[in-house]
Order: structure tokens, then sequence, then C-alpha cells
């Protein structure tokens, strides 16, 4: 059994461990990928008033609809439209990440695909997919084709 003491820091018995000493830790991808799956159900949740807004501007009627189309032409009120584009590809990023992972905690409660290495082969797919999915529809919505 190989002595991790020197890559691992050390609290003292009876003491809660400090930041720093927390901030040391390597985690693994998969580690990674669970906090960032929580992060994007955050960032969706925080964006929900923004995503309200936008639905309803987009189906109300066609002024709305023109309304909505021209905050990604020219703004809202004094927020730019590159601003409203960075926000609509955080939410795009947000829910990919969230749907991909959601459904690879699915996969690995269903199959008990547990180990390590499915582990991050699967976190390597999820990065992989949500990822290439936002640059995709990011290109989209910035116009690049």
């Amino acid at each position: 059994m190989a002595d991790n003491t020197k890559t691992r820091p050390v609290s003292r018995p009876g003491e809660n461990m400090k930041l720093i000493e927390a901030l040391q830790y390597r985690l693994p991808l998969a580690a990674k990928l669970s906090i960032l799956h929580r992060a994007s159900g955050l960032i969706m949740l925080g964006l929900l008033p923004f995503v309200i807004w936008l639905f309803d501007k987009s189906v109300s009627s066609e002024v709305s609809y023109d309304a909505f189309t021209s905050a990604f032409v020219a703004g809202i009120g004094f927020v730019p439209a590159v601003i409203v584009k960075l926000a609509v590809l955080g939410l795009i990023w947000s829910f990919l990440h969230h749907a991909f992972a959601g459904v690879r905690h699915l996969w690995m409660d269903a199959t008990h695909s547990v180990t390590k290495q499915q582990g991050h082969s699967s976190a390597v797919v999820v990065f992989a997919a949500s990822l290439v999915l936002t640059v995709l529809l990011g290109a989209k919505l910035f116009g690049l084709f």
C-alpha cells in the first residue's frame, strides 16, 4: 500500500480542515463534473426569470416577438446585445451540461456502473458532448453560420 501522506494535506486530530488544505486536493474528473452539475442547476435557477421573460416575449404577440429578436441585435435597455447573447450561451451550456450529467447519473444508477474507470470515461463523454454542442449552438447564436 502506497504512503500518501506526502501528497495529502494532514490536519491535526480533532481540528477541522482549513480551506487552504481542502484546496490542495486534486479532484478526479468525475468529481469536477458533479460540482459543475450542481453549478449548472444553480445557473439555470438563477436565470429562470430571464428565461420566463424571453419565453413571454417570444410568444405573446408579433410586437413582443420583435422586441425579443431586437434583444439579440440591439440589447435590452442599457445591456448590450453581446451580454444578452453571453447570458443565453451560459443558459445553453448549463442546460446541456445538466442534461448530459443527469443522464449519466441515471445511467450509473440503473446499470450500477460505479467503477473509477467507468466514472472517468463517462465524465469525459459528458464534458465533450456538452462542450461541443455548446460551441456549435454558440456559433449559431453569434451568427457564425
